[in-house]
């Protein structure tokens, strides 16, 4: 007959002998990620002391020459501010109305089976592609202005949502498409009835916050010809009108402020379900 006390210590043994292991492999695990960390900054120059010499100094000079903002020329950023928040806002729309089929055929748990992987490296292409070079791209295609910014915001939009749209239907809670299914509903009846309501607020949820993600890339693409204050901001830089720059880039804050108050808002509406 075994011995009860000779059992829990073979036990104790083993479990000891695990937890080392685990220790063990997740103490190489950190090393490895510390090295990978250390060689990344050391790659980069951010331990060569030489670059960091006279950069407090220059920083100074620059903000001295930068203040105080020169909002003289105000009259004249009212277009540039609407084409900022044009491109933006049909941007996320494009990218959404796009997003939202493709997501799901992309999920797993919904869409058919010989589709999902050419989907997921169809959207994976599309939110690999830096917001710049497909502005370059539409640029080149339909020409300057904030039309271009629309399409290479929608592009990367797409890749992103869909993947989002994706994984949060994977997510869901399988018990009501089930029973309906049951009683013989078809799948889009499923999708309607099923998961939609409990998808809904996670879905704007995300859309609105890459909505506030547009506006900022929307600036950025003025640096390519796509118009909006971002064109203004880098012709002020070039032509060494820093007071301008600076007040160009308060107006920015102030709406990028505003639009991530409104989207807070937005948000905790449809995740209260008010």
């Amino acid at each position: 007959m075994p011995d009860p006390a000779a059992s829990k210590d073979a036990v104790a043994t083993a479990l000891q002998a695990d937890g080392r292991r685990r220790t063990l492999h997740n103490a190489f695990g950190l090393a490895v990620a510390a090295l990978a960390i250390a060689g990344a900054f050391a790659y980069s120059g951010a331990f060569d002391l030489d670059r960091y010499r006279g950069t407090l100094r220059t920083l100074l000079t620059l903000a001295g020459d930068a203040l105080p903002p020169d909002f003289s020329r105000w009259p004249f950023w009212g277009r540039p501010l609407l084409e900022t928040l044009a491109m933006s806002i049909a941007g996320t729309v494009l990218g959404a109305a796009a997003a939202l089929p493709l997501g799901i055929l992309a999920a797993r748990t919904i869409g058919p089976v010989w589709c999902g992987a050419p989907i997921r490296l169809f959207l994976n292409i599309l939110r690999s592609i830096p917001g710049l070079v497909w502005g370059v791209i539409f640029v080149a295609a339909v020409g300057f202005g904030p039309l271009p910014g629309v399409f290479a915001l929608a592009c990367h939009s797409t890749g992103m949502l869909g993947k989002f749209y994706a994984e949060i239907l994977e997510h869901v809670d399988p018990g009501p498409g089930d029973a309906l299914r049951s009683y013989g509903v078809s799948r889009l009846g499923v999708l309607r009835f099923g998961l939609l309501p409990q998808i809904l607020p996670r879905l704007v949820d995300v859309t609105i916050y890459r909505w506030e993600h547009n506006v900022r890339a929307a600036t950025v693409l003025g640096v390519v010809g796509a118009g909006g204050l971002g064109l203004e901001i880098i012709t002020a830089f070039h032509l060494f009108e820093y007071r301008e720059a600076l007040a160009l880039i308060l107006v920015l804050l102030a709406l990028v402020t505003v639009i991530t108050m409104v989207g807070a808002r937005l948000r905790a509406g449809f995740l209260n379900g008010e």
